[in-house]
């Protein structure tokens, strides 16, 4: 378990890297917005599903932000594909899970010294 938390810390630190490369270069002609791929763990995210047809989908809510590629947004006359607030939302998120990460290790070492009698 901790070796997969470490792991997504890491693709997380280096994710917000690339997200403030992309908003760095946000005025950059020709510069392509990038993207990480996402991590292969399957208990890395969650993704809802519909248990009850009266509940939204995420079709019906505007879809699943994680399926939107750079193509998929208007692109500046100079050929620049970076959405300043994609890039924000996604670097948020991106903060949100990386901390949920960090707390989670910081809680199973603390599980581990309670077992072990040490604060």
């Amino acid at each position: 378990m901790f070796a997969a938390l470490k792991t997504k810390m890491r693709w997380h630190e280096a994710r917000q890297g690339l997200l403030a490369e992309n908003v760095a270069n946000a005025a950059t002609p020709g510069f392509r917005a990038s993207e990480l791929k996402p991590i292969d763990d399957p208990a890395s995210f969650v993704i809802p599903s519909q248990t009850d047809p009266r509940h939204l989908t995420l079709a019906s809510a505007g879809g699943d932000p994680r399926s939107r590629s750079a193509d998929g947004f208007e692109r500046t006359p100079d050929g620049n594909t970076v959405v300043l607030e994609e890039q924000m939302m996604k670097a948020s998120q991106n903060q949100m899970d990386h901390q949920m990460a960090t707390m989670l290790y910081q809680k199973s070492l603390g599980l581990i010294r309670t077992a072990l009698g040490r604060r």
